[in-house]
């Protein structure tokens, strides 16, 4: 014989089992103690966790106007940078009293459009976005939301919006004074496509004109898609042989790229902090122990998703606030691949 399905207890059960009536529940489930004795209060409150009683979220919600969820869409579940931020979301969230809704794009712009048009579906109370890039469409999505959102570490150029993420210029610079005052005489950057990704737009776009004003320092710029382990080995070696002879140094411009490029070096024999530099972006967990350590830029990830959610829940309290932009400071992190 098939076992009973319990019955789920309703606010009609409860009421009975604490001899009170509905109105009284309700101003107990929306934390309106001071309208209640403090003997009512106990006898609901010893009422619900006999019934094992849950309220109606979604029902509570159309009344409220509220769910108490934040729609989190995240460019690629796969990369440490949004991983952390993650956390640093969901710890704020919870402490907040909010839950997250969680999105992989997988790197799609579409999919984030469709994210967005979904997560509106589900009565979410507003969207924090890590964006896989910026285009035309993705900024037409945004306009015709009506929830409220705030993007992270993206920026959206004549669209004014709330915007968490690194001072990218700042950080670039900072990584690049670090490898000329350590002598390299010949810097490679290797970045991801910066077309729609103003994180790394930024970051290359420094690094050029600092170099543009060394004069003597020679640099290199590539723009590579993953996966393309062949073209990174290419990249690597023709570096090696172009500049042989001199301080050299590569630059890796996200925590993806780094593990690609560590894995390159390593297979052609070549060890950072002692044939050649490498710096990263983003400051992985395992770079204190790979190889002499990679020096790296590290991100105050948890602390933006922090202020991602305060952000958020200022837009809710307040829909005519100003937008505003927090640039968080990066901290670089030294280690041996970068003092030869």
């Amino acid at each position: 014989m098939a076992p009973k399905t319990q019955k789920v207890a309703t606010i009609k059960d409860v009421a009975a089992k604490a001899q009170a009536g509905k109105t009284s529940i309700s101003r107990y489930l929306n934390g309106e103690f001071h309208l209640l004795s403090d003997n009512m209060r106990q006898r609901i409150e010893a009422a619900i966790q006999e019934l094992n009683y849950r309220p109606n979220q979604m029902a509570r919600s159309l009344k409220h106007g509220r769910t108490g969820l934040i729609g989190l869409i995240i460019a690629d579940i796969g990369n440490p940078f949004s991983v952390e931020v993650l956390k640093g979301v969901e710890s704020e969230s919870i402490k907040q009293g909010f839950m997250t809704v969680v999105c992989n794009a997988n790197n799609s712009i579409e999919l984030e459009c469709q994210f967005i048009q979904l997560l509106k579906g589900y009565r979410v109370d507003g969207l924090i976005i890590n964006s896989a890039g910026v285009n035309a469409q993705f900024i037409d999505v945004l306009k015709q939301t009506t929830l409220p959102f705030v993007l992270l570490d993206r920026k959206i150029e004549d669209f004014p919006c709330d915007m968490v993420g690194l001072d990218n210029p700042a950080s670039a610079e900072m990584a690049f004074s670090h490898l000329i005052e350590q002598g390299f005489e010949a810097i490679c950057f290797v970045t991801e496509p910066i077309e729609y990704n103003s994180a790394r737009k930024e970051r290359l776009q420094t690094f050029q004109r600092l170099l543009n004003q060394q004069g003597q320092v020679k640099g290199e710029f590539h723009q590579i898609t993953l996966p393309d382990p062949a073209q990174l080995d290419s990249i690597v070696a023709n570096f090696c042989t172009s500049h042989r002879g001199m301080r050299k140094a590569i630059v890796a411009a996200n925590g993806v790229l780094t593990l690609q490029l560590a894995y390159v070096m390593n297979q052609q024999g070549l060890r950072w902090g002692a044939d050649i530099g490498f710096l990263s972006f983003d400051n992985l967990e395992w770079a204190a122990f790979a190889g002499q350590g990679i020096t790296s830029v590290s991100q105050p990830t948890a602390e933006m998703g922090h202020k991602a959610v305060e952000c958020l829940l200022e837009k809710l309290e307040n829909p005519e606030k100003a937008p505003t932009q927090y640039l968080f400071h990066g901290e670089l992190v030294v280690r041996n691949s970068t003092t030869l």
